[in-house]
């Protein structure tokens, strides 16, 4: 499904190696600016992408096994996994036609028309899509400081007030939000990606060394509606991670980070933007797999008696030692989605001044004011709403499913109208149409499906009084 750009046309794509562009690269790397916006490698690229996308998602996943059951859960792991590394596929091949695109909506003048939200859309679906892609991050960061108080309420034997123990873990994310590159944060990929990895290992060491006697196990379990299709949005939202995307999902039901936002950020701050498709194999390789096990031996052990965030299901000293490992990994992941909603406003308000390069007091000082109100804004949301794999359901209905794989669908349908002749361009490549509207019909179901089954748990859980007041130890 690769676009094959007119020569005769402003952009012209024969080889990615070799491409000619008229559109400015949102980043001008001039040698008389202060701040340095392209350093980042594919290797670094993929850290990140993995840090923040893996954290959340893999915690949902095995409570989705105890609902719909082994193999269907299995198969939707891995299919999504695969579907995942091609919607990348296309938002990466969109973005290297189109420089100047950062995210899903930016600074507008005559001589920068918008970036991807402009490009397919126009202005309305560009404030849209920024729109959306701003809440999305700051639910995704809700998502982590929720994980942050399980994690220090289980350490602490439930000694410290919930909202106190949210506060303090929004407090730690705000500190570490705050450089202006993501290449200041790149070093962090690399101590978040293993604190992934351990603490995946340790919970499955301890789901094997206390098992649940009399545990239920199903190859296909029958529910109801309603539980069925939130268990089917746990791994939408652990693939998310296109957003930073790669964050979100080891704690409960999931929700994918903008997997379209998050590339076009790491991309755009890329030595070699034509590199990003190595970073996208790394990571759906590493996600896909690691996934499968986690989930599958998870819940093998506690059986139909597995909860959300999977390690709440461990003995209490398997629970303590693996969100003791894990606590450094929500946090990273945390302060890259308050990054990532700060940095798009602030691009947008200052693409093309001198505050976007140079150290300024003006510069810095809005810089803290959108991390600060971010991570305030998610902190309300963690409080208002603390049952995570509700949360991470509506984020993931809503956002995931759009960035993820709808817009995908859009993204090619409309380099191929755009560059090989109008419509019949489309019906000279039957296949790749097919696929693009599927994808964008996909997007479409799980955003609907999904948001009205989110909602309709919540409601229920207030009316139930399984949520309580507010503000409340």
């Amino acid at each position: 499904m690769d676009v094959e750009f007119d020569r005769n046309r402003e952009v012209k794509v024969s080889d990615f190696e070799e491409t000619v562009i008229q559109e400015q690269d949102v980043f001008d790397e001039s040698p008389e600016h202060d701040i340095r916006y392209k350093t980042l490698s594919w290797q670094f690229v993929t850290l990140l992408m993995i840090s923040e996308i893996v954290s959340n998602g893999m915690l949902s996943l095995p409570s989705s096994l105890a609902v719909i059951g082994i193999a269907p859960a299995l198969i939707l792991i891995v299919f999504l996994g695969v579907f995942g590394l091609f919607t990348a596929k296309l938002l990466i091949d969109f973005k290297l036609h189109h420089p100047s695109v950062h995210s899903m909506y930016t600074f507008y003048t005559m001589r920068d028309r918008g970036d991807a939200g402009y490009i397919i859309g126009g202005p309305i679906l560009r404030e849209v899509l920024g729109f959306g892609t701003i809440i999305f991050a700051i639910f995704a960061t809700g998502g982590e400081l929720i994980s942050g108080q399980q994690a220090l309420s289980i350490l602490s034997n439930d000694g410290i007030c919930s909202v106190f123990s949210v506060l303090i873990f929004a407090a730690a994310t705000f500190l570490l939000s705050l450089p202006r590159t993501l290449g200041n944060l790149s070093w962090l990929g690399l101590f978040s990606t293993a604190l992934i990895v351990v603490s995946g290992i340790v919970g499955m060491v301890g789901a094997g060394a206390s098992p649940v006697p009399g545990r239920i196990v199903g190859a296909a379990m029958s529910n109801n509606f309603y539980e069925a299709f939130l268990a089917v949005t746990n791994p939408v939202f652990s693939y998310a991670g296109h957003f930073m995307r790669v964050a979100f999902g080891m704690l409960i039901p999931p929700m994918e980070f903008i997997r379209g936002l998050g590339f076009f950020i790491l991309i755009s701050e890329m030595r070699r933007p034509q590199d990003a498709m190595k970073a996208a194999w790394c990571l759906q390789g590493f996600a896909t797999i690691f996934y499968t096990l986690f989930a599958l031996v998870v819940y093998l052990y506690p059986g139909n008696t597995v909860e959300s965030p999977a390690f709440l299901s461990l003995s209490p000293k398997w629970a303590k030692a693996a969100f003791a490992i894990a606590l450094g990994n929500f946090l990273i992941a945390g302060a890259l989605y308050i990054h990532t909603a700060a940095k798009l406003l602030y691009v947008r308000n200052f693409r093309h001044t001198r505050h976007i390069s140079t150290h300024t007091i003006l510069g810095w000082s809005i810089w803290i004011i959108l991390c600060l109100g971010a991570t305030a804004t998610a902190f309300v949301l963690a409080v208002t709403l603390p049952i995570f794999s509700y949360l991470i359901g509506i984020t993931a209905s809503l956002f995931a499913a759009w960035y993820t794989y709808g817009l995908a669908g859009f993204f090619w349908l409309h380099d191929t109208y755009h560059s090989q002749g109008g419509r019949k361009a489309l019906v000279r490549r039957p296949l790749g149409t097919t696929v693009a509207i599927l994808t964008i019909l996909a997007g479409a179901f799980t955003c609907v499906v999904g948001t009205y089954v989110s909602v309709q748990l919540i409601i229920n859980a207030y009316r139930e009084g399984i949520v309580g007041s507010p503000f409340i130890c």
